[in-house]
């Protein structure tokens, strides 16, 4: 079962240790103070998922007791009020229309039960929306960090404005940059996937669903910026004056056969 579940005590662990990074390579960027965010939030989240785990006892002790209520209420309506004192004997119509508010009343009994059980579902789920609303908010800032890191500054030919923001020039620390971004993203689809492990509710899973695709699909967009750095030619040194004239000259091809 370890390895089945997530472990909210890992996920916390991962993202204090990337906040630990983020603070040793930048520890001047705003990156840092989102990276300290992220573990703040992973921890008030994981502790909230855990809680949802537990049943809502209150809640619980209310339908039992209104189940109670509506058998009781059946059984002095049966008992106490006989349909003989209610209708003349032989009066069929008013015997059938007894008959009609009984089931009736009993359908609605029903309803009203199935309502009150899934009270709890939509208790929950109330909860879960409200703490990952915060999540959202916060892919939108890690996002917001990597707006401006663009590879195209790392161009010889690439020139800022007065009003440019700041930019890393060094494609090694930019591409590191992202690669934080990046992380934080994932941690926050896993920290997500929390809720959906504890309540098993489909409308749940969907919303965790659409985090995690939010998530992705922002990291998607990082990663084709690293790609490009990545994939940016290696500048070479000028070979030294002279140096091609002291080289050793190439020996003839042979003739294709």
């Amino acid at each position: 079962m370890r390895y089945r579940t997530l472990d909210p005590k890992l996920i916390i662990e991962t993202a204090e240790r990337l906040e630990t990074r983020v603070a040793e390579r930048f520890p001047d960027a705003g990156l840092r103070g989102v990276a300290a965010e992220l573990v703040s939030l992973s921890r008030d989240l994981a502790q909230g998922a855990k809680a949802l785990e537990a049943p809502i006892w209150w809640l619980r002790g209310l339908i039992v007791a209104a189940v109670v209520a509506g058998a009781l209420m059946f059984i002095f309506v049966g008992t106490v009020l006989p349909f003989d004192r209610i209708s003349k004997p032989g009066d069929a119509v008013q015997s059938v229309q007894g008959i009609e508010a009984s089931l009736n009343m009993f359908i609605l009994a029903i309803v009203g039960f199935l309502a009150l059980i899934r009270s709890e579902e939509r208790i929950k789920r109330k909860q879960v929306f409200r703490q990952l609303h915060g999540l959202r908010s916060l892919i939108h800032v890690i996002d917001m960090h990597q707006l401006t890191k663009d590879p195209a500054a790392l161009s010889a030919d690439f020139k800022p404005t007065s009003h440019s923001p700041a930019r890393i020039t060094n494609a090694a620390d930019l591409a590191r940059y992202l690669d934080y971004c990046s992380e934080m993203l994932s941690i926050t689809g896993k920290i997500a996937a929390l809720f959906a492990q504890s309540v098993n509710d489909d409308v749940v899973i969907d919303g965790v669903n659409d985090i995690e695709n939010l998530a992705s699909n922002l990291s998607r967009k990082i990663w084709q910026k690293i790609t490009l750095i990545d994939g940016r030619p290696v500048q070479q040194s000028a070979p030294a004056p002279g140096s091609a004239s002291q080289a050793a000259p190439l020996p003839p091809r042979a003739p294709r056969r």
